[in-house]
């Protein structure tokens, strides 16, 4: 027998369409489903942004088709209807439709009676994704059916905006309700960090250009353990295929952004929120949940994304079966096996985890260590070998396993029961999963390094063509000359000139804010380096 996770049954016969709307090149969501489809056999097709960016580069990619011409109006999109049907022409058969950004789900959730026929999609309650992705209507659920949830204000005016700032306290957190209809080049983000209550005033006055309301967030800190997040694959009626859930070892931009280093770690209240939501929906398809810890230690949900998460291959059980597979098994008729292992695997997307590393002056904090006989010595070091970069070593029960997570798990197990999957010496272990870099399929990711490091030397020369000739000199003297551990400190009487004193490591400078910045905007969203 080949030692490979592939060994459940497969059927690869129908062809599977990648769907991402959104103009990030660096979403490696997009790559991580093209090749875990396309590992598996199945004729993987994207309709992505002209050429795919790096992930045009996978060799599991059999063709790149563009999106609809000029964009998506997500108001109107029958454009998309139109695009698609030319897409399931070109391929000859149907296809399974996998959505990957929040703009594909609701646009395919609108038109899914004018797919039938062409593309297999999980069928949604009327108009579900476009409520869950809503900020208001997902705060208003929550309400409603008592699920933890950061306390909201929803102002009618500025000056409302200005005293509910005040009244959640500062700084707050401002977000508009339908971020997918921000306009292009507004400047405007869909999550900023309010310092003052005039900050929220002027926020609120751009209602009109940002398409959708303003919500005002009490702030919740962040901290070495505050951000967690829950995948989720579910059948018809919110029937669970493969869940589980993981914490954020470091996330770009720090402390508010995507996943860079993630964990999947088992935690019962995060895993009863996500099943009991989608349950209470009538969820189906994929799903990804954003928590945060609060002061006392309650998780409390502050966004559902109706798609699959960038990160979601952290959750590839030892069977090498993700949440993506699992939808594509279901909506072909096929049998989802019963989850087996997984948790303690580490997702590492390379490109972010060095900005936040650097940023931040920190490293993603140490696993907790295994017990005895759980499959790997404890304190053993990972193997990041295997072509797939699938699986988890020891018998762990899915979701509600205690794999090295240090906290252990109740509840009900997701459909199939645990159990099952492959013996342990027969697997290859692989713990620690990249974004980009795959052995198998290494083009995405020289494509990535190097766009990547041009558009940063594009910021960087852009950024100092701002700078008048005499303040070029002045940084350059300034990079040149000995740095102090503590700058801006006086020095106490009788210490040595600075000159003298050890130096300390270079300071993270960030980039200059342009003149469309809000305020606020740098500490919460991506800067130009990785923006859409």
């Amino acid at each position: 027998m080949k030692d490979t996770p592939s060994m459940y049954e497969f059927a690869s016969h129908v062809p599977a369409v990648v769907l991402r709307l959104d103009r990030n090149p660096f979403h490696h969501g997009t790559l991580g489903a093209v090749r875990s489809l396309g590992r598996r056999g199945v004729e993987v097709h994207a309709v992505v942004e002209a050429g795919g960016g790096p992930v045009g580069r996978s060799r599991y990619l059999r063709a790149v088709h563009p999106g609809p011409p000029g964009g998506l109006d997500p108001e109107a999109p029958e454009g998309l209807e139109e695009c698609l049907a030319g897409v399931s022409e070109r391929i000859g058969r149907p296809a399974v439709l996998v959505a990957m950004d929040d703009l594909s789900a609701i646009a395919v959730a609108r038109i899914g009676a004018g797919l039938d026929g062409r593309f297999r999609i999980p069928h949604q309650p009327d108009g579900l994704p476009a409520r869950v992705a809503d900020k208001a209507e997902l705060a208003a659920l929550c309400a409603r059916w008592d699920v933890p949830h950061p306390e909201t204000a929803l102002p009618e005016s500025g000056a409302e905006a200005a005293e509910a700032a005040w009244r959640l306290g500062l700084p707050a957190v401002a977000k508009w309700s339908r971020p997918w209809l921000l306009p292009a080049g507004s400047g405007l983000r869909s999550t900023t960090l309010v310092h003052t209550a005039a900050e929220a005033r002027r926020l609120y006055e751009r209602t009109g250009e940002a398409g959708s309301r303003l919500l005002l967030q009490r702030f919740l800190p962040a901290g070495t353990d505050t951000d967690w997040f829950f995948h989720g694959a579910f059948g018809i009626g919110g029937r669970p295929l493969l869940a589980g859930s993981g914490r954020k070892e470091l996330s770009w931009p720090v402390r508010t952004g995507l996943t860079a280093v993630g964990r999947w770690l088992p935690d019962p209240a995060v895993e009863e929120a996500g099943l009991r939501l989608a349950e209470r929906l009538g969820y189906q398809g994929i799903l990804d949940l954003d928590f945060r810890r609060d002061e006392e230690g309650c998780f409390r949900l502050v966004d559902f994304n109706p798609r699959p998460g960038a990160q979601f291959r952290l959750f590839t059980d030892g069977a090498g079966l993700d949440v993506v597979q699992a939808m594509y098994l279901d909506l072909t008729g096929q049998q989802v096996p019963a989850q087996s292992g997984g948790p303690g695997r580490v997702f590492l997307a390379e490109n972010y985890a060095l900005l936040a590393a650097v940023s931040g002056r920190r490293l993603p904090p140490r696993g907790p260590r295994r017990a005895a006989g759980d499959g790997v010595a404890a304190g053993a070091p990972a193997d990041v070998g295997g072509a797939e970069g699938a699986g988890a070593a020891g018998g762990h029960g899915g979701m509600n396993g205690s794999g090295g997570s240090g906290s252990p798990a109740a509840g009900p197990a997701p459909a199939g029961g645990v159990g099952g999957g492959v013996p342990a010496r027969r697997r290859r272990v692989r713990r620690v999963e990249a974004a980009w870099f795959a052995g198998d399929d290494p083009l995405p990711f020289l494509a990535m390094i190097t766009a990547f490091l041009g558009r940063g030397a594009d910021k960087g020369a852009r950024a100092l063509r701002r700078v008048p000739a005499h303040g070029r000199r002045t940084a350059r003297a300034v990079v040149r000359a000995p740095r102090q551990r503590d700058r801006g400190l006086t020095p106490p009487a009788g210490s040595p000139p600075p000159s003298a004193q050890p130096a300390g490591p270079p300071p993270a400078v960030p980039p200059p804010a342009g003149p469309a910045d809000p305020p606020g905007a740098a500490d919460a969203e991506p800067d130009e380096l990785v923006a859409r």
